[in-house]
């Protein structure tokens, strides 16, 4: 993170994507446990498996879900910073921060499901299939990463006592 930047600003945003995390994780810990019975454990090795594989990652007990779960708030709190960052220079993004924070939110589900994962150890190299779930991973996403993130940084850059 910057560290030209005021710690208010900085805790603010981290905040915001501790948040967006948080609903994240229990979007897919739910979303997944309904599913396929999927445990909140069992989410966070899948987390894990972009660094050490699948079977490595199941296998791998609750250490392996110990880094799911760090780097499941790293990418977030990045996200968030990310979007604050934009927001420095695009003050207009926090003017509407359901409307952006949802576009952003979108971006944010293409890049990992179509780039990331697939490029990771988690992921077999190839884009996945459409299927219906991803209509509510996509909304999952938008609202409950995107706008979070948004929403720290207008907290983050908006003077409290402004309209």
């Amino acid at each position: 993170m910057p560290s030209h930047l005021p710690a208010r600003q900085l805790a603010v945003v981290a905040l915001a994507g501790i948040v967006a995390g948080t609903l994240d994780l229990v979007y897919a810990s739910t979303f997944w446990g309904i599913q396929l019975g999927f445990t909140p454990l069992q989410i966070l090795q899948s987390v894990a498996a972009g660094w050490l594989g699948r079977d490595a990652a199941y296998g791998g007990g609750v250490p392996a879900a110990l880094l799911g779960a760090t780097s499941h708030y790293a990418i977030a709190i990045a996200m968030a910073m990310a979007f604050f960052l934009a927001a420095r220079r695009r003050p207009a993004l926090v003017l509407r921060p359901a409307v952006y924070g949802a576009l952003y939110g979108l971006v944010l589900y293409a890049a990992m499901t179509y780039v990331v994962v697939p490029l990771s150890n988690a992921g077999s190299g190839q884009l996945p299939a459409w299927r219906w779930e991803n209509l509510s991973h996509i909304a999952g996403h938008m609202v409950l990463v995107g706008i979070p993130c948004a929403l720290g940084a207008r907290r983050a850059l908006v003077p409290s006592n402004a309209p």
